[in-house]
Protein backbone atom coordinates (compact mmCIF):
# COMPACT_ATOMS: atom_id res chain seq x y z
CA UNK A 1 0.00 0.00 0.00
CA UNK A 2 1.70 3.49 -1.18
CA UNK A 3 0.59 5.67 1.50
CA UNK A 4 1.10 8.94 -0.35
CA UNK A 5 -1.78 7.31 -2.67
CA UNK A 6 -3.94 5.59 -0.54
CA UNK A 7 -5.67 6.60 2.36
CA UNK A 8 -3.57 6.00 5.78
CA UNK A 9 -6.89 4.46 7.69
CA UNK A 10 -7.24 1.99 4.85
CA UNK A 11 -4.07 0.70 4.76
CA UNK A 12 -4.09 -2.19 7.15
CA UNK A 13 -7.20 -3.85 6.31
CA UNK A 14 -6.70 -7.56 6.19
CA UNK A 15 -7.41 -7.75 2.09
CA UNK A 16 -7.29 -10.80 0.51
CA UNK A 17 -5.86 -9.76 -2.58
CA UNK A 18 -5.87 -12.85 -4.87
CA UNK A 19 -7.30 -11.54 -7.74
CA UNK A 20 -6.69 -7.72 -8.73
CA UNK A 21 -3.88 -5.84 -9.57
CA UNK A 22 -5.29 -2.62 -8.68
CA UNK A 23 -7.89 -0.92 -9.10
CA UNK A 24 -11.40 -2.66 -9.28
CA UNK A 25 -12.01 -1.24 -12.88
CA UNK A 26 -13.98 -3.88 -15.53
CA UNK A 27 -14.66 -4.24 -19.10
CA UNK A 28 -17.58 -5.91 -21.36
CA UNK A 29 -20.86 -5.41 -21.14
CA UNK A 30 -23.39 -7.25 -18.72
CA UNK A 31 -27.38 -7.22 -19.23
CA UNK A 32 -28.77 -9.84 -17.06
CA UNK A 33 -29.60 -12.45 -19.73
CA UNK A 34 -28.80 -16.34 -18.86
CA UNK A 35 -27.96 -17.67 -21.81
CA UNK A 36 -26.42 -20.86 -19.97
CA UNK A 37 -26.34 -22.38 -16.29
CA UNK A 38 -26.28 -20.57 -13.45
CA UNK A 39 -24.22 -21.97 -9.79
CA UNK A 40 -26.26 -23.24 -7.16
CA UNK A 41 -26.30 -21.93 -3.90
CA UNK A 42 -27.65 -23.75 -0.44
CA UNK A 43 -27.30 -22.33 3.44
CA UNK A 44 -28.57 -19.78 5.32
CA UNK A 45 -27.44 -15.92 5.33
CA UNK A 46 -25.37 -15.23 7.77
CA UNK A 47 -23.54 -18.96 7.50
CA UNK A 48 -21.01 -19.53 5.02
CA UNK A 49 -23.04 -20.36 1.77
CA UNK A 50 -22.19 -23.83 -0.34
CA UNK A 51 -22.04 -22.97 -4.24
CA UNK A 52 -22.35 -25.70 -7.05
CA UNK A 53 -22.03 -25.83 -10.30
CA UNK A 54 -24.25 -27.90 -12.13
CA UNK A 55 -21.74 -30.49 -13.27
CA UNK A 56 -23.78 -31.18 -16.84
CA UNK A 57 -24.36 -27.40 -18.00
CA UNK A 58 -22.39 -25.23 -19.38
CA UNK A 59 -22.19 -21.79 -17.64
CA UNK A 60 -23.87 -18.43 -18.89
CA UNK A 61 -21.72 -16.39 -21.05
CA UNK A 62 -23.40 -13.33 -19.36
CA UNK A 63 -23.30 -11.90 -15.96
CA UNK A 64 -26.01 -12.84 -14.33
CA UNK A 65 -27.35 -10.99 -10.81
CA UNK A 66 -29.57 -13.51 -8.63
CA UNK A 67 -31.61 -12.29 -5.17
CA UNK A 68 -30.98 -15.64 -3.64
CA UNK A 69 -32.49 -14.72 -0.57
CA UNK A 70 -34.48 -11.30 0.39
CA UNK A 71 -33.50 -9.28 3.23
CA UNK A 72 -35.63 -6.95 4.80
CA UNK A 73 -35.88 -2.94 5.42
CA UNK A 74 -35.11 0.16 3.16
CA UNK A 75 -33.45 -0.42 -0.66
CA UNK A 76 -29.79 0.13 -0.81
CA UNK A 77 -29.08 3.27 -2.79
CA UNK A 78 -25.86 5.03 -4.63
CA UNK A 79 -23.37 5.61 -2.33
CA UNK A 80 -24.84 3.96 0.65
CA UNK A 81 -22.84 2.47 2.98
CA UNK A 82 -22.63 -1.58 3.08
CA UNK A 83 -21.09 -4.10 5.64
CA UNK A 84 -21.06 -7.50 3.86
CA UNK A 85 -19.73 -11.32 3.82
CA UNK A 86 -18.66 -12.49 0.82
CA UNK A 87 -17.10 -15.36 -1.37
CA UNK A 88 -15.54 -16.23 -4.64
CA UNK A 89 -15.21 -19.45 -6.28
CA UNK A 90 -14.17 -20.21 -10.19
CA UNK A 91 -16.79 -22.62 -11.96
CA UNK A 92 -16.64 -26.01 -11.87
CA UNK A 93 -14.39 -25.73 -8.65
CA UNK A 94 -14.82 -26.22 -5.49
CA UNK A 95 -11.60 -23.97 -4.02
CA UNK A 96 -12.18 -20.57 -2.27
CA UNK A 97 -10.67 -17.91 -4.03
CA UNK A 98 -11.41 -14.86 -1.55
CA UNK A 99 -13.73 -13.57 0.96
CA UNK A 100 -14.37 -13.23 4.46
CA UNK A 101 -16.00 -16.30 5.89
CA UNK A 102 -12.42 -17.20 7.87
CA UNK A 103 -13.15 -18.23 11.52
CA UNK A 104 -13.27 -15.46 14.05
CA UNK A 105 -9.70 -14.62 15.80
CA UNK A 106 -9.68 -15.61 19.42
CA UNK A 107 -11.34 -18.45 19.34
CA UNK A 108 -14.48 -16.80 18.48
CA UNK A 109 -14.56 -14.19 21.18
CA UNK A 110 -13.96 -11.14 18.64
CA UNK A 111 -16.55 -10.70 15.86
CA UNK A 112 -14.88 -11.62 12.11
CA UNK A 113 -13.90 -9.20 9.78
CA UNK A 114 -16.03 -8.07 7.18
CA UNK A 115 -15.70 -5.81 4.36
CA UNK A 116 -17.20 -2.47 4.31
CA UNK A 117 -17.82 -0.51 1.47
CA UNK A 118 -19.31 2.30 0.27
CA UNK A 119 -21.08 2.37 -3.02
CA UNK A 120 -20.24 3.78 -6.10
CA UNK A 121 -17.17 4.21 -4.78
CA UNK A 122 -14.01 2.10 -5.62
CA UNK A 123 -13.28 -0.68 -3.57
CA UNK A 124 -10.11 -2.72 -2.60
CA UNK A 125 -11.97 -5.93 -2.34
CA UNK A 126 -14.80 -6.27 -4.46
CA UNK A 127 -14.91 -5.71 -8.45
CA UNK A 128 -17.02 -2.87 -9.44
CA UNK A 129 -19.87 -4.91 -10.80
CA UNK A 130 -19.85 -7.33 -7.72
CA UNK A 131 -20.05 -4.14 -5.44
CA UNK A 132 -22.71 -2.81 -7.90
CA UNK A 133 -25.01 -5.80 -7.66
CA UNK A 134 -26.25 -4.94 -3.81
CA UNK A 135 -27.72 -1.97 -4.77
CA UNK A 136 -31.61 -1.85 -4.64
CA UNK A 137 -31.08 -5.07 -2.54
CA UNK A 138 -32.38 -4.57 1.18
CA UNK A 139 -30.32 -5.61 4.12
CA UNK A 140 -30.11 -9.36 4.80
CA UNK A 141 -30.11 -10.70 1.43
CA UNK A 142 -28.05 -12.95 -0.29
CA UNK A 143 -26.65 -11.61 -3.45
CA UNK A 144 -25.34 -13.88 -6.63
CA UNK A 145 -22.89 -12.45 -9.36
CA UNK A 146 -21.98 -14.59 -11.82
CA UNK A 147 -19.73 -14.05 -14.52
CA UNK A 148 -16.40 -14.43 -16.86
CA UNK A 149 -13.10 -12.98 -14.83
CA UNK A 150 -12.91 -10.47 -18.26
CA UNK A 151 -16.75 -9.01 -17.57
CA UNK A 152 -16.26 -8.67 -13.35
CA UNK A 153 -12.78 -7.83 -13.11
CA UNK A 154 -11.50 -6.76 -16.84
CA UNK A 155 -7.63 -5.60 -17.61
CA UNK A 156 -7.11 -5.29 -13.61
CA UNK A 157 -7.33 -9.19 -13.00
CA UNK A 158 -4.15 -10.29 -11.71
CA UNK A 159 -1.97 -12.30 -13.63
CA UNK A 160 -0.27 -14.21 -10.80
CA UNK A 161 -4.03 -15.37 -9.96
CA UNK A 162 -3.23 -18.52 -12.47
CA UNK A 163 -7.37 -17.01 -13.50
CA UNK A 164 -8.12 -15.88 -17.73
CA UNK A 165 -10.26 -13.57 -19.07
CA UNK A 166 -12.80 -16.41 -19.97
CA UNK A 167 -12.73 -18.13 -16.51
CA UNK A 168 -16.77 -18.14 -14.91
CA UNK A 169 -16.52 -16.63 -11.13
CA UNK A 170 -19.11 -17.11 -8.59
CA UNK A 171 -19.15 -14.41 -6.01
CA UNK A 172 -21.90 -14.73 -3.66
CA UNK A 173 -22.61 -11.89 -1.05
CA UNK A 174 -24.60 -11.42 2.75
CA UNK A 175 -25.58 -7.86 3.23
CA UNK A 176 -25.14 -7.88 6.98
CA UNK A 177 -25.77 -3.97 7.07
CA UNK A 178 -26.76 -0.73 5.31
CA UNK A 179 -27.02 2.81 6.26
CA UNK A 180 -27.20 6.08 4.29
CA UNK A 181 -24.91 8.86 5.71
CA UNK A 182 -24.06 12.39 4.09
CA UNK A 183 -20.68 12.59 2.74
CA UNK A 184 -20.38 16.11 4.20
CA UNK A 185 -21.80 15.59 7.60
CA UNK A 186 -19.99 15.98 10.88
CA UNK A 187 -20.24 16.27 14.36
CA UNK A 188 -22.38 19.10 16.13
CA UNK A 189 -22.39 20.54 19.16
CA UNK A 190 -20.22 22.33 21.87
CA UNK A 191 -16.20 21.10 21.41
CA UNK A 192 -14.97 20.69 24.92
CA UNK A 193 -11.46 22.44 25.44
CA UNK A 194 -8.23 19.73 25.34
CA UNK A 195 -7.40 17.99 28.69
CA UNK A 196 -3.79 19.39 30.24
CA UNK A 197 -1.25 17.67 28.01
CA UNK A 198 -3.33 16.76 24.85
CA UNK A 199 -3.04 18.86 21.25
CA UNK A 200 -5.66 21.50 20.75
CA UNK A 201 -8.47 21.19 18.09
CA UNK A 202 -10.00 23.52 15.94
CA UNK A 203 -12.43 21.69 13.88
CA UNK A 204 -13.38 24.49 11.21
CA UNK A 205 -16.56 23.16 9.50
CA UNK A 206 -15.99 21.53 5.95
CA UNK A 207 -12.74 21.35 6.71
CA UNK A 208 -9.97 19.14 7.94
CA UNK A 209 -9.15 19.92 11.46
CA UNK A 210 -5.99 21.66 12.51
CA UNK A 211 -4.13 19.78 15.44
CA UNK A 212 -1.70 21.78 17.55
CA UNK A 213 0.78 19.36 19.46
CA UNK A 214 1.93 21.25 22.91
CA UNK A 215 5.03 22.91 22.40
CA UNK A 216 7.90 21.17 23.93
CA UNK A 217 5.58 17.80 25.41
CA UNK A 218 6.83 14.46 25.18
CA UNK A 219 4.59 12.24 23.11
CA UNK A 220 3.04 9.77 25.70
CA UNK A 221 3.79 5.98 26.08
CA UNK A 222 -0.06 4.74 25.95
CA UNK A 223 -3.32 5.55 24.22
CA UNK A 224 -4.73 9.01 25.19
CA UNK A 225 -8.48 9.81 24.39
CA UNK A 226 -11.17 12.56 25.13
CA UNK A 227 -14.50 12.79 23.49
CA UNK A 228 -14.83 16.45 22.41
CA UNK A 229 -18.23 16.73 21.51
CA UNK A 230 -21.00 13.98 22.97
CA UNK A 231 -23.16 12.55 20.54
CA UNK A 232 -26.47 11.15 21.49
CA UNK A 233 -26.41 8.35 18.99
CA UNK A 234 -26.22 4.38 19.01
CA UNK A 235 -22.77 2.80 21.03
CA UNK A 236 -20.22 1.87 18.66
CA UNK A 237 -19.94 -2.04 18.53
CA UNK A 238 -17.32 -4.42 17.85
CA UNK A 239 -17.97 -6.04 14.13
CA UNK A 240 -19.65 -3.02 12.79
CA UNK A 241 -18.90 -1.09 10.48
CA UNK A 242 -18.47 2.68 11.02
CA UNK A 243 -19.11 5.64 8.74
CA UNK A 244 -16.58 8.51 10.25
CA UNK A 245 -14.51 11.79 9.09
CA UNK A 246 -11.39 12.38 10.44
CA UNK A 247 -8.05 13.96 10.49
CA UNK A 248 -4.36 12.73 11.08
CA UNK A 249 -1.01 14.47 12.40
CA UNK A 250 2.04 13.14 13.70
CA UNK A 251 2.78 14.55 16.80
CA UNK A 252 6.70 14.81 16.41
CA UNK A 253 6.07 17.37 13.72
CA UNK A 254 2.60 18.42 13.84
CA UNK A 255 2.08 18.05 10.21
CA UNK A 256 -1.12 16.40 8.59
CA UNK A 257 -0.17 13.00 6.55
CA UNK A 258 -4.14 12.22 5.89
CA UNK A 259 -7.61 13.55 6.25
CA UNK A 260 -11.08 12.24 4.76
CA UNK A 261 -11.98 15.81 3.80
CA UNK A 262 -9.16 15.61 1.56
CA UNK A 263 -11.10 12.47 0.03
CA UNK A 264 -14.39 13.85 -0.76
CA UNK A 265 -15.67 13.21 3.33
CA UNK A 266 -16.88 10.43 5.16
CA UNK A 267 -15.42 6.94 5.18
CA UNK A 268 -16.46 3.88 6.67
CA UNK A 269 -14.36 1.02 7.68
CA UNK A 270 -14.78 -1.96 10.08
CA UNK A 271 -14.19 -1.39 13.85
CA UNK A 272 -13.15 -3.76 16.51
CA UNK A 273 -11.83 -6.66 14.55
CA UNK A 274 -8.23 -5.79 14.09
CA UNK A 275 -9.12 -4.13 10.62
CA UNK A 276 -7.53 -0.87 11.40
CA UNK A 277 -4.84 -0.22 13.66
CA UNK A 278 -5.01 -1.00 16.94
CA UNK A 279 -5.61 2.47 18.51
CA UNK A 280 -8.68 2.92 16.90
CA UNK A 281 -10.18 -0.24 17.53
CA UNK A 282 -9.36 0.48 21.26
CA UNK A 283 -10.75 4.25 21.19
CA UNK A 284 -13.59 3.93 19.05
CA UNK A 285 -15.51 1.04 20.14
CA UNK A 286 -17.99 2.11 23.26
CA UNK A 287 -18.01 5.30 21.56
CA UNK A 288 -21.44 6.95 20.73
CA UNK A 289 -22.86 7.93 16.79
CA UNK A 290 -22.14 12.17 17.06
CA UNK A 291 -18.92 12.06 19.24
CA UNK A 292 -16.24 13.67 18.09
CA UNK A 293 -12.98 11.86 19.87
CA UNK A 294 -9.51 13.15 19.90
CA UNK A 295 -7.11 9.95 20.00
CA UNK A 296 -3.05 9.77 20.56
CA UNK A 297 -1.46 7.26 19.38
CA UNK A 298 1.29 5.38 20.36
CA UNK A 299 3.27 3.48 17.54
CA UNK A 300 2.80 0.20 18.86
CA UNK A 301 -1.45 0.77 18.74
CA UNK A 302 -0.41 2.47 15.04
CA UNK A 303 1.66 2.07 12.74
CA UNK A 304 4.50 -0.06 14.72
CA UNK A 305 3.50 -3.27 13.73
CA UNK A 306 4.56 -2.49 9.66
CA UNK A 307 7.60 -1.65 9.51
CA UNK A 308 7.62 -0.27 6.35
CA UNK A 309 5.39 1.83 6.64
CA UNK A 310 6.56 5.35 6.94
CA UNK A 311 4.43 6.37 9.80
CA UNK A 312 5.83 3.25 12.08
CA UNK A 313 7.64 5.13 14.22
CA UNK A 314 4.83 8.06 14.88
CA UNK A 315 2.80 9.23 17.21
CA UNK A 316 -0.35 9.55 15.35
CA UNK A 317 -3.37 12.16 16.41
CA UNK A 318 -6.52 11.45 15.16
CA UNK A 319 -9.35 13.80 15.64
CA UNK A 320 -13.18 11.28 14.31
CA UNK A 321 -16.02 12.67 14.25
CA UNK A 322 -18.59 9.28 14.36
CA UNK A 323 -21.45 9.73 11.92
CA UNK A 324 -22.57 6.56 11.43
CA UNK A 325 -22.55 2.89 12.14
CA UNK A 326 -23.85 -0.15 9.30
Amino acid sequence: MNYKTKRHIAALLAVPALLFTAACGSDGDSDGEQAGAVAEVDGKVGEKPEISSPKDGKPSGKTVVETVSEGSGTAIKSSDFVRLDWTVEKWGDDKELGGTWQAASAGGAAPRQQSVEQIGKPSQQLPEKVLDAVKGKKPGSRVLVQGTAGDLIGQSLNPSSGLTQKDVLIWVLDVAGAATVDPKAEAKGEQAASEAGLPEVDAPSQKAATITIPKGAKAPKGLEEQVLIKGDGKKVEAGQGLVAQYTGVKWEDGKKFDSSWDHGGATAFQIGTGSVVAGWDKGLVGKNVGDRVLLVIPPSLGYGASPSSELAKNTLVFVVDILGVV
